[in-house]
């Protein structure tokens, strides 16, 4: 049996860039594979958080999920916090991981910066905590981000060592599996910089949230060149855009990914198909996609939103069928162990 697991933190405004790196790569894999799809609410107290404020933004990412399209009948929609397994491996699993390992963690000395004294030790655990998520379901399978990526090779190492130091054959090694470069996402006013929640600028971004009157605002407002759309000179030899024009020419080809993204193509079709046209038309048209595929999304989180009761329903019921893989798994983890159980 194939599972995935992959998770979300409900750290609050999610964007175009989350929708076309993750979930909507998530609806695609429910044909294929069990799917377990997380709020990652003890990853997100790693940093402290507004109670209040993260509770709303469970619900708002669990309103994202749904209007994405992802079914919480087939497959499973649930917070972290629901299941105490992920808690109880992780602990588990801290006393099978190396320090050496999570030394060499990239995210946590960029996420620490200088002041690492003072980060929390839950920051700095925080990839045996996502190995515990992965593991407790027997996950065969994670989508990622490259960011990411390390922290799925840890979870492999932790898999293995965990079957080694006990010699058994009990967690699989999960496979990364990682989608294309053209959903990347770069801000709408900078195109050297990435799409992200906590620019100061709202219109920076496309949040999954916004109408169809403000997608159609940020798209028109959204920064680009005095130059027509490029054509084929910017195509190589074998059809890809060469990196040296995306390079001199950012916001053009932000906006190329985005349409390419939302239309199912390649940045290179995209750019055959609209050589040197205008960015007043090109935009128009980017607008109508966004809109139909946005706006309507947007227009569904809010119904979802306006009746908390409903979420809660979905996270609570996906939580028990969570709970009802999970538990086993750590029951017998505790059996390899050693401990004692009632």
């Amino acid at each position: 049996m194939r599972r995935i697991f992959s998770g979300v933190q409900p750290t609050g405004n999610l964007h175009l860039g989350n929708y076309l790196g993750a979930i909507r790569n998530w609806v695609k894999l429910q044909g294929d594979y069990d799917c377990l799809y997380c709020i990652v609410d003890q990853h997100a107290i790693t940093v402290r958080q507004d109670p209040k404020e993260l509770r709303a933004q469970t619900r708002e990412v669990a309103a994202a999920f749904l209007a994405a399209g992802i079914d919480a009948g087939r497959h499973i929609v649930f917070n972290q916090s629901q299941v105490p397994a992920h808690a109880q491996l992780a602990w588990v699993l801290n006393c099978v991981a190396r320090l050496g390992w999570l030394n060499r963690m990239t995210q946590f000395k960029e996420k620490a910066g200088k002041d690492r004294e003072n980060a929390s030790i839950g920051l700095y655990a925080y990839p045996v905590l996502m190995a515990a998520d992965i593991l407790a379901y027997k996950a065969t399978h994670v989508p990622v981000g490259e960011d990411q990526k390390q922290h799925l090779e840890l979870a492999r190492d932790i898999a293995q060592k965990f079957n080694n130091d006990y010699g058994v054959d009990f967690f699989p090694l999960p496979e990364p599996l990682i989608f294309g470069a053209a959903t990347r996402v770069m801000s709408l006013r900078d195109g050297r910089k990435k799409m992200s929640k906590s620019d100061a600028s709202d219109m920076s971004r496309i949040n999954m949230t916004d109408d169809a009157d403000a997608v159609a605002l940020k798209i028109r407002k959204a920064k680009t060149d005095p130059l027509p759309l490029p054509g084929p000179e910017a195509l190589r030899p074998d059809g890809t855009v060469d990196p040296a024009d995306e390079e001199r020419r950012p916001e053009a080809y932000n906006l190329i990914g985005i349409y390419a993204a939302l239309a199912d193509k390649t940045p290179a079709a995209v750019v055959a198909e609209f050589a040197g046209a205008e960015f007043s038309l090109f935009k128009k048209v980017l607008t109508d996609l966004a809109v139909a595929t946005l706006g309507a999304m947007g227009a569904e989180m809010s119904r979802l939103m306006a009746d908390p009761g409903y979420i809660d329903s979905v996270l609570r019921q996906g939580a028990l069928r969570a709970r009802a893989i999970a538990a086993p798994t750590m029951a017998e983890v505790e059996d390899i162990v050693g401990f004692l159980r009632p």
